[in-house]
Order: C-alpha cells, then sequence, then structure tokens
C-alpha cells in the first residue's frame, strides 16, 4: 500500500501536497468494494502548480549527464522490485486482475526503466554525411521539455511508466495524471519510487483526479511540449482537436475493434484456446483485446463448439482467492456499457446468447454471441469486457472485408498454411497481425514512428505454451 503521506495527496516539486480544492475520492477493491485508500482531487490549479515545477527543474535535469539520469531510472526500479509482491497484490486489488496478469504488470514497468536507463547512455545522436565537402554534420538527441501523461485505468503502471521512463531518461520532465479508478498504483506508487530515488524536486509530478477536473486540463496546457494520452477513441479525438488548433505535439494510443480471423483450414483447437487469451484476458478489458471474431463456415460450427466448452469451464472470482480465471470488471459503469449497450441490444438484434450474459456484482460470466452482423453493437463497437462474438462468412475473401474499414491496433489470423496467413496479414489495415497467435504472445515495443504506415507481424512457428485456462476441459487433468 502506498505511505500515509501518499495517500490523498499529489506529489508536486518532490513533495506531498493536498489538492488546492482538499477533495478526495476513495479507492476501492475491485472484487470485494473495501476501501483501500484514497485519492486527491486535482483540478486546474494543480495541474499549473505540477506544469510549473516541471518547467523550471527540466534544464537542470537536462543538464545532468545520461549516466545520471539513468542512475535514478535504476534506483526506481531497484524500489519497485524491493515491493514486488506488495505491488502485485496492489494491482489484483485495484485493478481486478488475477495473478498473471499483475505480475506481468509490475514485471514490465520495472524492465522498461531498466531499458529506457540503457537507451538513454547508448547513443547521443548521429554523425551524417556532410552537404558540401569540408563540412561536418552532426546531429543530437535532445529533449523536448515537458511531457504530460494521461493513462488508463487497465494496465496502470506499464502505461504510465511507457512514456515516463523513457521521457525522463532523455531529459524532459513529466507531469502524470492517472486513471481515477487506479491512482495508487498507477500514480502514488510510482511517485513514491521517484522519491526513493532521489529524482530532483519538479521532475516527476504527479496529479490524480477525474478527467474533466484534472485530466482535460492537462491535455489542454500551454505548458507543455508534448501530450502522451492513452485511453478512448473519443477523448483521444477531442484532444486531438485541441492541440491541432495550437499545434501542440502529441502521441495518441486509443481503443481499436480488432478482429479473430478463423480461416476454413485452421487448427480449430489452437485458434479457441488463444481466443481465451484474445478476448478474455484481463476480462476483455485491453484495447488490443479480440472484438470480432470472423470465421470461415467450413470450420464455424467445430470452433463455436470449442470455444463454447472453454468459455463455460472458466472460473470468475476474486483474483485474491487463487481460484479465479478471471476477476471482476472494473466498475460498474463499464459492467453496465458490455451488458446494457453491447450484449442486449445485440441479441434483440438477432444474435444467440450461447454462454454467460450474466452477472453478480462486478464479476460478470464470459460470454459467447453467435449470428453477429456487422450491423449489431457487438459487431460495430470496441467490447472491453469479457465477449466473443462469432460472425460466420463464406470466403477468405469476405473476411478480410469484413476485417477492414474499422479502427484496430491488432488482428489475428489462424490458417495451416503460413504462407497464406502472411498473405492475408499483409491485407489487414492494422498495425500489428499475428499468424496462429493472439495478442499478448509477441511484443514490437521499440517500433519507431514515421513518416510510412509500418505494420509488425507475428509468425507463430513452434507450439505453443498456453495458459492452463485456456485448454479444451475435456482434456484438462
Amino acid at each position: 500500500m502506498p505511505s500515509r503521506h501518499a495517500d490523498g495527496h499529489l506529489y508536486i516539486d518532490g513533495a506531498w501536497r493536498p489538492s488546492a480544492s482538499g477533495r478526495f475520492g476513495d479507492v476501492e477493491e475491485k472484487a470485494t468494494g473495501a476501501r483501500i485508500g484514497r485519492y486527491a482531487l486535482g483540478d486546474a490549479a494543480d495541474v499549473d502548480r505540477a506544469v510549473d515545477a516541471a518547467r523550471a527543474a527540466q534544464p537542470g535535469w537536462a543538464a545532468l549527464s545520461a549516466p545520471e539520469r539513468a542512475g535514478h531510472l535504476r534506483r526506481m526500479a531497484a524500489h519497485l522490485h524491493d515491493r514486488y509482491e506488495e505491488l502485485v497484490t496492489l494491482s489484483m486489488r485495484e485493478t481486478g486482475g488475477v495473478r498473471a496478469k499483475a505480475e506481468d504488470e509490475v514485471s514490465t514497468t520495472i524492465r522498461q526503466l531498466g531499458i529506457s536507463a540503457v537507451q538513454a547512455t547508448e547513443n547521443a545522436g548521429e554523425v551524417l554525411p556532410p552537404y558540401k565537402a569540408g563540412k561536418l554534420s552532426l546531429s543530437r538527441v535532445v529533449p523536448l521539455g515537458v511531457l504530460g501523461v494521461i493513462t488508463p485505468w487497465n494496465y496502470p503502471m506499464n502505461l504510465a511508466m511507457r512514456a515516463v521512463a523513457p521521457g525522463l531518461a532523455f531529459g524532459n520532465t513529466v507531469v502524470l495524471k492517472p486513471a481515477e479508478l487506479t491512482p495508487i498504483i498507477g500514480g502514488q506508487v510510482l511517485a513514491e519510487a521517484a522519491e526513493h530515488a532521489g529524482l530532483p524536486p519538479g521532475v516527476l509530478n504527479v496529479v490524480t483526479g477525474d478527467g474533466p477536473g484534472a485530466g482535460w486540463p492537462l491535455a489542454t496546457h500551454d505548458g507543455l511540449d508534448l501530450i502522451d494520452f492513452t485511453g478512448s477513441r473519443r477523448v483521444g479525438l477531442d484532444i486531438a482537436a485541441s492541440a491541432a488548433a495550437v499545434l501542440r505535439p502529441i502521441r495518441l494510443e486509443l481503443g481499436g475493434d480488432n478482429a479473430f480471423l478463423v480461416l476454413g483450414d485452421a487448427d480449430v483447437d489452437l485458434a479457441a484456446s488463444l481466443a481465451m487469451v484474445a478476448s478474455l484476458e484481463f476480462q476483455g478489458q485491453t484495447c488490443i483485446s479480440s472484438s470480432r471474431h470472423i470465421v470461415v463456415r467450413d470450420v464455424a460450427e467445430e470452433y463455436i463448439a470449442a470455444v463454447t466448452r472453454r468459455v463455460e469451464a472458466l472460473r470468475v472470482g476474486d483474483p485474491l482467492s487463487g481460484e479465479a480465471d478471471l476477476g471482476p470488471l472494473i466498475s460498474i459503469a463499464q459492467r453496465d456499457r458490455v451488458h446494457q449497450t453491447i450484449v442486449e441490444p445485440s441479441v434483440a438484434m438477432g444474435a444467440k446468447l450461447v454462454a454467460g450474459g450474466t452477472y453478480d456484482g462486478l464479476f460478470y460470466r464470459p460470454t459467447v454471441l453467435t449470428g453477429v452482423t456487422p450491423d449489431m453493437p457487438a459487431f460495430t463497437e470496441e467490447i472491453f469486457g469479457p465477449v466473443i462474438p462469432i460472425t460466420v462468412v463464406d470466403t477468405e475473401e469476405e473476411a478480410v472485408a469484413l476485417t477492414n474499414g474499422y479502427p484496430m491496433l491488432m488482428n489475428s489470423v489462424f490458417t495451416a498454411d503460413l504462407m497464406r496467413g502472411m498473405q492475408v496479414a499483409e491485407r489487414l489495415q492494422a498495425g500489428e497481425v499475428h499468424v496462429n497467435d493472439a495478442h499478448a504472445r509477441h511484443g514490437a515495443e521499440n517500433q519507431m514512428p514515421g513518416f510510412t504506415r509500418r505494420q509488425w507481424i507475428g509468425v507463430q512457428r513452434t507450439p505453443l505454451d498456453l495458459p492452463a485456462w485456456t485448454a479444451d476441459p475435456a482434456g484438462r487433468p
């Protein structure tokens, strides 16, 4: 748990402070509803203080040598490593994820700090070909300045650190606004690590609060040199419009209605097992979860049966019990969105509820819908919940056509022919495509942005070591 001075306080200019309003909110354990802490409800005045502190600290921080900045990052990583078990438990309580998800998040956060510490000392620039004889042309890496970072609740630690760690490594200062549903693991804990590591005052500032009160004032603040936002497409569009008006640089990672294609020659058992990962890991609450399962008719009946067997065997419960495959959804609002705006309307339009579709509090049973058509919410919306909507098509061409045309981050293609899988992947309009694999089983974190659309394709060629809960229950011991 966070220390007493962090509880209900902001971290600005190297000190724990109450919000300007003096108001705070409670943080609840998602599985039980028990209060586990509180967070300060920051507002525009607090954002101003944080940005001013970051602006004042930035020149001195950038003036430190790269090894000095890297040392601070390594000390942050060591502090988090020392608290590993505590933070895994806290992540399970605050996000509702099972232990494997929490371990991955904490480990990835620590690893990102180490990677950024190394990158800061590897390369300070390049020697370029001179445009004229007798000239010397150098390109050097310089910090942007002050970064505003707004993060979501699903992977609050490592999605924050993905921006914070490299930002700090290269001499920028940061104002972080974590999601109000996960302000401890996504904000207070990271501020404690910065304090423990001796970061100079103002280098990392954490302003907790809700979106309208703290998030929007940060997203539109004139004192930022870049805003980094991970979250919904709707909010991302609003931020992009605001930034465009003043030509402020932005970095956005938004949602996607990702597809899971099962072709007529696919290994159905493999596809069904990986469907559990693609659509149900962390209760489907990730931007890379598969929201559309598009299956060629030749294998549709077999695939539906295989998926349904697996889904019906899954255990939903408190992650801390050690007996749950899936935990609770993050909030009542999220549960109601999944049920009332995705599942119920799709069933009313003709989809068949094969499994699930019920809930107890925030515990939503994993759900399979068949007969899903392209006009239903289960096809057109990013679900962000434990739902597998299945659409049956006659041909590969139809599958590709239905996949494209929607905002996507990551797709999967299943086929016995790896070359065919790669050819289909090349036709899909997604930044990342996996052949005979699912989203969390490969990584392309270090891709650099450029002036062309880059697509990453992962091909699984060897047998997979899948979690036990993804297997066909008929074959379990």
